[in-house]
Order: structure tokens, then C-alpha cells, then sequence
């Protein structure tokens, strides 16, 4: 046992708390890499994007992999906004008002979206008209994308940013080095409120992503059946 946990016995367990909250945070980024993959796929398959599949990196820090899971996202918005910069030019003034009047029959929309999707990829699916007005018609672009982006963002830049997602890799050794004390008592106490404070945040804005993407492609496997 190091000096420093005979001075401060609760070292130990803070240090176990810490491993597994990272794995916490982990494990949301690990699944939200994976929603953006599926929604990617979906917009590159029957929309004509082209966004790269990303892949977590275990030999880099949170940091990098928070920027990686963020540029993809920006892809995203990217792609979602040119689509709806083309319809808004291609259409007349009162249908492209229409794609987004609550009121309006969905099944309306979805057929003038279809419309222009025809004249922009030369042949489209009613598939891909559900597709566009999901996404143009729900917060997934407006504030779930840009909430979890601002939250990513903040995670990255924090005392987590500089640590290995390798769980048993150097980067946690970089707060669970052994230093004696109150220095690496303070360390650990401002490591695990860090984690704390994100993960939870984090975590809520993950599920919103998760499930608006989840609305998304399960409007492609109803179609599929």
C-alpha cells in the first residue's frame, strides 16, 4: 500500500470510483459512436451523402476521440442543412413552407420531399422523403446534434480530455500516480466531481441522440419489410 493511502484511506476507493466512472463514459461514447455509424449509413445509402465511418481510437486521449465523434457530426448538420438548402431552392415558396407547417398531412410532405429528391439524385424512394422529413422536422439537427457537440466539447477541454480511453493505460496513471498526500488526495476528489458533473449530462444528451437516430433508421427497416 503507497504512503498516501495510509495517510488517506479512502484513496483506494476513490481511485476505483474513478476507473469506473471512465469506463462509464466509455461505454456512452463507444454507443454513440455507433449511432453515428448507423445514421451515416443511412444518410450515405438513400440520400447521397458521403460522411466517413469513425472508429474509436483506444491509443488515443477522451479528447481526441470527443473531437473525432464531433467533426462527424458537423459532417452531419453539414449534409442535413445542403439538403434542406435544395429544397428550399428548388421548391416553390409555399411547398418548401409546407415541409415544415405542423399542420400539414405528413404523408404530404413526404411526397413533395420525394419530389426533389427524384430531380437531385436522378430517382429516389419514398424511404428517403421519411428520412429527410424526420430529420428536418425534428430536433435531432437543430438540438440534440448541437447539444451534445457543446458537451463533447466541454468534456475534451476538461481534466478528462488528457486521459487515455485505455482503461488501464498510462493515462489513468497520469491522476493515479503516486504522489503523496493531500496533493494526490485533491487530484483524485477534482477527477471524480469532473467525471461526475459531464457523465451526467452526457449521458442524458446521449439518449436523446440515440433515440432520434433510433426514430430515424427504424423508419428504413419498416420500409425494408
Amino acid at each position: 500500500m503507497a504512503l498516501s493511502d495510509l495517510l488517506y484511506p479512502d484513496n483506494p476507493k476513490r481511485r476505483q470510483e474513478l476507473i469506473d466512472l471512465h469506463q462509464e463514459l466509455l461505454s456512452c461514447m463507444s454507443a454513440n459512436f455507433r449511432a453515428t455509424n448507423e445514421l451515416a449509413r443511412v444518410l450515405n445509402e438513400h440520400l447521397g451523402c458521403t460522411i466517413t465511418h469513425i472508429q474509436m481510437r483506444e491509443s488515443s486521449t477522451v479528447k481526441e476521440n470527443c473531437d473525432i465523434i464531433i467533426q462527424a457530426m458537423s459532417e452531419i448538420q453539414h449534409q442535413v442543412q445542403k439538403i434542406d438548402s435544395d429544397m428550399k431552392e428548388k421548391l416553390e415558396p409555399v411547398l418548401y413552407q409546407k415541409l415544415y407547417d405542423i399542420k400539414e398531412p405528413e404523408l404530404e410532405k413526404i411526397a413533395i420531399a420525394q419530389r426533389i429528391f427524384s430531380i437531385v439524385l436522378g430517382e429516389a424512394t419514398s424511404t428517403a422523403g421519411m428520412i429527410a422529413m424526420k430529420l428536418l422536422g425534428s430536433n435531432l439537427i437543430t438540438l440534440t446534434v448541437s447539444k451534445l457537440v457543446s458537451l463533447l466539447a466541454q468534456i475534451g477541454a476538461s481534466v478528462l480530455g488528457g486521459i487515455s480511453i485505455t482503461i488501464l493505460g498510462l493515462g489513468i496513471e497520469m491522476i493515479l500516480h503516486a504522489i503523496l498526500g493531500a496533493v494526490e488526495r485533491n487530484q483524485l476528489l477534482t477527477a471524480v466531481r469532473s467525471y461526475e458533473t459531464h457523465l451526467a449530462e452526457f449521458k442524458a444528451a446521449s439518449e436523446k441522440y440515440q433515440r432520434a437516430i433510433r426514430e430515424v433508421t427504424s423508419l428504413v427497416r419498416q420500409q425494408a419489410q
